[in-house]
């Protein structure tokens, strides 16, 4: 079912976002119609914002947010309503897992930043084994996406999306350890798209 509220917000906000802070697409035919999550790098406040604005208006899509945001009664409100939903980053958040795996099987795209808070310098914080685990118990694929880190006034932020990555996984569900190993692949994927090794 499509985001009413969502594309009416997307059409506002685009011109005067990317007045401020253009964008420059690439790859977005990468992004396929089947249901994917979605796995970015995250260095600032602005890329949830760029990359909504960066896909489709119409595009189905769910995001998974810290759920510090969701304490300000407006801003929980209006996050809700454009398909954001917490998590609990410091514990193993059922809720949002079960969240996460019914919106993929409702037929949305995902995004996740893997890593779990911004990071300035690459390299620097744990990517979290969580994005991969949604991805192989909903039995979807993952996309590696990279936002520029520099994001200047007026100046373009390239936002590069990459081809799908299909997690690699013994057994039907995978283990800890797989969940780690195919996050990290796919988020070195996500920098290598930006020339970032």
């Amino acid at each position: 079912m499509r985001n009413k509220f969502y594309e009416v917000v997307w059409a506002i906000v685009r011109p005067i976002a990317l007045l401020f802070h253009p964008i420059d697409v690439k790859g977005l035919d990468n992004l396929p119609e089947e249901p994917v999550v979605i796995c970015a790098n995250h260095s600032s406040n602005w890329d949830p914002i760029l990359m909504i604005l960066a896909m489709s208006q119409q595009t189905k899509l769910r995001i998974m947010a810290k759920e510090q945001l969701f304490r300000i009664p407006v801003v929980n409100a209006f996050i809700r309503k454009m398909g954001a939903f917490p998590v609990n980053r410091g514990h193993s958040d059922i809720s949002a897992v079960r969240t996460s795996i019914q919106s993929l099987k409702a037929g949305f795209h995902l995004l996740i930043f893997p890593e779990g808070t911004r990071v300035r310098q690459p390299g620097k914080v744990s990517v979290k084994g969580g994005a991969a685990m949604i991805a192989i118990r909903s039995g979807v694929k993952m996309l590696p996406v990279f936002i520029g880190t520099t994001k200047k006034l007026f100046q373009r932020v390239p936002v590069i999306f990459g081809k799908t990555y299909a997690p690699v996984y013994t057994g039907r569900k995978g283990t800890a350890e797989e969940y780690q190993a195919n996050a990290e692949e796919v988020m070195r994927q996500a920098y290598e798209l930006g020339g970032v090794s």
